[in-house]
């Protein structure tokens, strides 16, 4: 789904598919007057900052709608409407030992005896051996700091789900011209990985009329760790506008290290420029 098919949605399609994303009720309900967004870094900055302004007994109705990480019968029963993305999520379960298997259905049992709530964790790109040291580690917190641990945990899984739920790549891009305090359009960027020796160019793309570029990668392509660099093509963008540029063009290089949403701003003025890692 795109970002312009989500905002078309009615109210109640809405609300169904946030829920897919975050089962608390109050969340989606504020969530659903955020819309239409103007971009997905937009709702995942608002999707926060919402979730934040929950209560506790919100995020603990958010983690009811997940199964238990192993229970793969509640997940293709109880939860068939989110069992793909947890699935997913929860991949490396399907491949763990036996020993394993048992041992996390005993800290989850050990967990809500304690907690009142199922253990959430982020569970995507950790394997079943992970996931059974952070549940075995976070037995030992007490219920106020847990409560706090397990909402941020949600926070990300949401963000994830919310990644999914919208077309969109993992690593976006956005060009603010701070000359003009406006996007940067028709600038085009290419995206390179590093091997020994050289970089190889993998992904092309040109800002829009927003400055941005949100689909550099296909939404199935998962960035492998290492070390990448965005070339933004500047000195044809300045000429353009008769200015003449300082830097012909820009090179951000950055590590790439999980599968999580990666986005790389540029901050540019003929004569200067800034970046960061945004949200």
């Amino acid at each position: 789904m795109t970002l312009a098919e989500l905002n078309t949605l009615d109210n109640h399609q809405l609300k169904e598919e946030l829920t897919r994303c975050c089962g608390s009720s109050t969340w989606v309900k504020m969530m659903a007057t955020y819309f239409p967004a103007d971009s997905m870094e937009d709702i995942l900055d608002e999707a926060e900052a919402m979730w934040h302004e929950c209560s506790e007994d919100d995020w603990k109705e958010a983690f009811s709608h997940h199964p238990k990480i192993g229970d793969a019968e509640s997940l293709t029963k109880k939860f068939a409407s989110t069992a793909e993305w947890a699935s997913g999520e929860q991949v490396a379960v399907n491949t763990a030992a036996s020993e394993t298997i048992k041992a996390l259905a005993e800290g989850n049992r050990l967990y809500e005896e304690k907690f009142g709530y199922i253990f959430i964790v982020c569970a995507t790109g950790k394997s079943a051996e992970e996931m059974l040291a952070i549940l075995q580690s976070r037995l030992a917190n007490k219920p106020e700091e847990e409560i706090r641990v397990a909402a941020e945990e949600q926070n990300k899984i949401t963000k994830l789900r919310l990644q999914k739920l919208i077309s969109m790549s993992q690593l976006t891009t956005h060009i603010l011209d701070t000359s003009k305090g406006r996007p940067a359009q028709g600038i085009a960027v290419f995206l390179f990985q590093h091997h020994p020796e050289e970089w190889r160019e993998i992904a092309i793309g040109t800002t829009n009329a927003d400055g941005r570029i949100p689909d550099l990668l296909q939404k199935d392509i998962v960035l492998a760790p290492g070390i990448y660099k965005l070339k933004f093509e500047t000195r044809e963008y300045f000429e353009k506008q008769g200015v003449q540029t300082f830097y012909p063009f820009v090179e951000i290089t950055f590590t790439i290290t999980g599968n999580e949403h990666y986005h790389v701003p540029l901050l540019l003025n003929p004569f200067g420029y800034s970046t960061y890692r945004g949200s």
